[in-house]
């Protein structure tokens, strides 16, 4: 196994120590050692509108927490006469060798809980050796990220009104050695947030925009969200979005946003190389399923011809081996790493406690 379980109790154990010396002044009953815990230590550290930005989700937040709960519903049927004693987590995504099946997640704005942003992200995932899908609206470019560490970074795009936009990112992503193309299907227009609304979200200078499209800083008002101005109000996504994407690029694509069979069909039709079970974190449409909820479905309709991946609800290392056991072959984690936010250090103590949970399941399971 590529991260021994002992160095990850280390990396844990320091990792926690940073945290009470960065965040002194926060006061919790207890240690944080789970996600939940992580998650109301931010709650106190950062402005409202900036844990808002990360944790909220669209309307009424239906699906943002049955996301969530739907986790909590599945129960799991232990096997014990098994011998565990080798267990050996790692797995391959798209032939990249990584430390277990947990993944982080694109999401935007690192910057806004910690000054070295998706810097301190990248190096968060190199040290747990892990993929680290990089937002195309990240705090820094996809060339400053590259330039942080040696993580294997895959780059997430958005369908572009301008194709000039999409054509520019993917030439850079490609000579800044990301090893695949993250094409995010479910956002033809941005859901309607209503935190972000009545907070008058600032949404600051995207850097990997700069020079193409206008970045000036503007707040989230009623029916806009300007850092997403120049990808919103595309009529339609289909299959000639993605061959066009495959024209310009020798990447591996992966279509993030597939939540039916009939999707995933189109997706293995038109040439992608995985698909991501993802409901944007009930970001987007409010009321559509809980990703777990699908992900037997998404399997299925692929039929192995290539993998499948979830995001959205994963807090502790049983939900990891739930989406497993459904068939998926990795998952990702999105703004939990933020929660831990402060150094990146800080950032990286959330995957680990997850790897903990997990291999603790494979052990008893």
């Amino acid at each position: 196994m590529s991260l021994t379980l002992e160095l990850m109790n280390w990396v844990l154990d320091m990792v926690l120590q940073i945290i009470r010396e960065l965040l002194g002044k926060v006061t919790m009953s207890s240690e944080p050692v789970n996600v939940n815990e992580f998650k109301a230590l931010a709650e106190r550290a950062l402005p409202k509108m900036y844990f808002e930005f990360y944790a909220g989700g669209a309307e009424d937040e239906h699906t943002l927490k049955a996301n969530e709960e739907a986790y909590q519903r599945i129960t799991i049927r232990p096997r014990v006469l098994v011998d565990v004693s080798r267990i050996d987590m790692s797995t391959r995504m798209l032939g990249y060798s990584i430390s277990s099946p947990i993944m982080v997640a694109p999401s935007g704005l690192h910057k806004l809980a910690n000054p070295e942003g998706e810097l301190a992200t990248a190096r968060a995932a190199a040290a747990s050796n892990t993929i680290m899908i990089l937002s195309f609206g990240s705090s820094y470019s996809v060339e400053e990220v590259a330039a942080s560490c040696n993580a294997v970074r895959f780059f997430q795009l958005y369908v572009y009104k301008q194709r000039h936009v999409a054509a520019n990112l993917v030439e850079r992503a490609e000579r800044s050695g990301y090893k695949a193309i993250v094409l995010t299907v479910d956002c033809p227009r941005m859901g309607r947030r209503e935190a972000d609304i009545k907070n008058r979200m600032i949404v600051s200078k995207q850097k990997n925009v700069e020079g193409l499209v206008s970045t000036e800083v503007d707040a989230v008002s009623e029916n806009d969200f300007s850092l997403f101005s120049y990808t919103t109000e595309v009529s339609h996504i289909n299959g000639q979005d993605v061959a066009w994407l495959k024209s310009i690029t020798k990447l591996p694509i992966l279509l993030k946003g597939i939540i039916t069979h009939e999707d995933a069909r189109i997706a293995v039709e038109v040439g992608a190389a995985g698909v991501i079970v993802s409901n944007h974190g009930g970001r987007q449409l409010d009321y559509s399923p809980a990703t777990i909820n699908v992900v037997e479905e998404v399997v299925h309709a692929v039929k192995g011809k290539i993998p499948v991946i979830v995001d959205g609800g994963v807090r502790r290392g049983t939900d990891v081996f739930k989406a497993l056991a459904l068939g998926a072959q990795a998952v990702l984690v999105s703004f939990l790493q933020l929660h831990s936010c402060q150094s990146w250090s800080g950032q990286v103590s959330i995957l680990p406690a997850i790897y903990l949970q997990l291999l603790l399941m494979f052990r008893v399971v």
